[in-house]
């Protein structure tokens, strides 16, 4: 569905369509990737909303989980588009928001990874993404929860979680801070035992990695899942087994070459639902964002439950 048919509705006893403005609600991360380092975003969402007249008005987060409040207001005030200008982390703020709704996600993606927002094509130049939200279509998206913590892009468990809640901790983050964060994390990660139960399979696994994906990637062409679909109504679980540090450079390779599952340190499985048992309550995270939760974690799809802005042109 296009933009235009969004905006378009029809008067009673079928006279010619009739079209009103469209109200959109802009919500802006300053703590996010890009945004500290890049002040002139804001100046030119604002420039961007007065150039096309639009029904629009920005506003910033000031804590976490702030962006799923602002997003929350923006629904009950009638707005059809809110766009997330963040990473994953405020994409996930406001898709929590979203999920379930009408109201359809716009994405200004300026983080460290911008997972989902690559998945879809929605990267770039800045007048790209901009370009996006005027002339861009639906898609409706699937979304996951794990243990009732919505996540759009991936979530994951084991040495996954541990880099998650390393790097929320980073004042200056970005790929090299990630490579950084990931090698010092490994020194002293230790694997996990776990099980995974669908409705067809039984597994038990010594696991490094153990990734849910509803898109194909983490971030920065890094493909966690390939092949991954996020209109299927299925997840991709991956799980990585342990290796060791030479085993895991060529692994490193076909992970950014988009070729993990030629790999037999990786078992890969794709269901509608999961349940994830391990020994001990622990770390999970949901778009990169680390929680404290249950030894079983139970993950879900809700298919087609997020309304995005897509480029015209995008698969």
């Amino acid at each position: 569905m296009s933009l235009l048919a969004l905006i378009q509705t029809r008067a009673s006893g079928g006279t010619p369509p009739v079209y009103r403005r469209l109200k959109y609600r802009f919500i802006f991360n300053p703590r996010s990737g890009q945004n500290a380092r890049n002040p002139r975003l804001l100046q030119h969402t604002r420039d961007f909303i007065a150039a096309h007249q639009l029904d629009a008005i920005v506003v910033s987060t000031e804590r976490p989980h702030h962006a799923t409040e602002l997003a929350r207001r923006a629904v009950d005030e009638g707005c059809a588009v809110v766009v997330a200008i963040g990473g994953d982390g405020t994409m996930n703020e406001v898709g929590t928001a979203l999920a379930g709704s009408q109201t359809v996600l716009g994405l200004i993606p300026c983080g460290s990874g911008n997972g989902l927002g690559r998945h879809l094509g929605i990267y770039g130049p800045t007048r790209h993404v901009f370009h996006t939200l005027r002339t861009g279509r639906i898609r409706c998206i699937d979304t996951g929860t794990a243990n009732g913590h919505p996540f759009f892009n991936a979530m994951g468990l084991g040495f996954d979680a541990e880099i998650s809640n390393h790097f929320a901790r980073l004042t200056q983050r970005g790929f090299t801070a990630y490579v950084r964060t990931t090698l010092a994390t490994w020194r002293r990660f230790q694997p996990v035992a776990i099980t995974v139960q669908t409705d067809t399979a039984h597994l038990d696994f010594s696991a490094l990695i153990v990734a849910v994906a509803n898109s194909d990637q983490y971030g920065n062409d890094c493909y966690i899942a390939p092949g991954a679909c996020v209109d299927d109504g299925l997840l991709d679980l991956t799980v990585i087994k342990p290796t060791g540090l030479v085993a895991a450079l060529p692994l490193a390779v076909r992970l950014f070459a988009g070729r993990l599952d030629g790999s037999p340190q990786v078992t890969r499985l794709r269901a509608a639902r999961f349940t994830i048992g391990r020994e001990a309550p622990g770390l999970i995270h949901t778009d990169g964002e680390c929680h404290f939760t249950a030894a079983a974690v139970e993950v879900t799809v809700r298919p087609q439950s997020l309304r995005v802005l897509v480029p015209a042109t995008s698969d």
